[in-house]
């Protein structure tokens, strides 16, 4: 017959705790986070690098990614002020127009600015040809003195005879080619005349010994025929 050993309770419980205890912290020894560098394995080691370096690359292109949004952003703004503020002239100009009374909507604008630039066309042709009589006429005895000096004074009227006859022929042959010029504000056949035989004349001492002599006077005769049509 066997007799039965009964322990006490708190012994029991004591015993119980002792090997929950072990238990736990063989685990705990076994898991890799609480081992030391040198005791994990080359797998592990290997497998947080490569997620370490997962996390670098995500966090390096979402930086890029940030940094060309910023720039994109910054690169619109830039030319946006100057679109609106265009926009907002232009609907201010627009609403202005709207709110004008009709007299001023029904004024010929187009007319009157026409009317504008011929008015400052005749004013600059006007200048211009009381500017041309004094320097044609210093230019004229500028060469006139050279002819002097070179003793061939004589021989002058002989070419500026003939530039006043081919300014009348040059005359009468643009007003056959285009009748409008009659009737013209502007006398452009004129103007085109005197900017040919000026470019003629510019280039004056350059010429040879008998081009500086003729061709110059020549274009004397032009010039000055061609101002006294401009102004009659």
């Amino acid at each position: 017959m066997t007799a039965t050993i009964t322990y006490p309770s708190h012994l029991l419980s004591a015993s119980f705790h002792l090997r929950t205890t072990t238990t736990k912290n063989a685990l705990r020894l076994q898991s890799p986070s609480t081992q030391g560098p040198e005791q994990r394995s080359p797998h592990y080691l290997k497998a947080g690098s490569s997620h370490l370096g997962v996390k670098l690359s995500g966090v390096f292109q979402k930086t890029r990614l940030n940094i060309s949004c910023a720039i994109n952003m910054a690169a619109g703004q830039s030319g946006d002020p100057e679109k609106i503020n265009f926009d907002h002239l232009m609907n201010k100009a627009r609403k202005i127009w709207d709110r004008s009374p009709q007299p001023v909507k029904s004024f010929p604008w187009k007319r009157a600015l026409e009317n504008f630039i011929q008015l400052i066309l005749d004013l600059f042709v006007m200048v211009v040809k009381y500017l041309c009589v004094p320097l044609l006429a210093v230019s004229s005895l500028s060469e006139m003195s050279y002819c002097a000096h070179q003793k061939k004074l004589l021989l002058v009227p002989i070419p500026l005879l003939i530039g006043i006859i081919v300014a009348g022929v040059v005359k009468e042959t643009a007003l056959e080619l285009s009748p409008l010029l009659k009737d013209a504000e502007v006398p452009w056949h004129l103007i085109v005349t005197a900017i040919v035989f000026t470019l003629i004349k510019l280039p004056g001492p350059y010429y040879p010994y008998w081009g500086r002599i003729f061709i110059p006077h020549f274009a004397n005769g032009v010039l000055w025929r061609t101002l006294l049509f401009a102004f009659s």
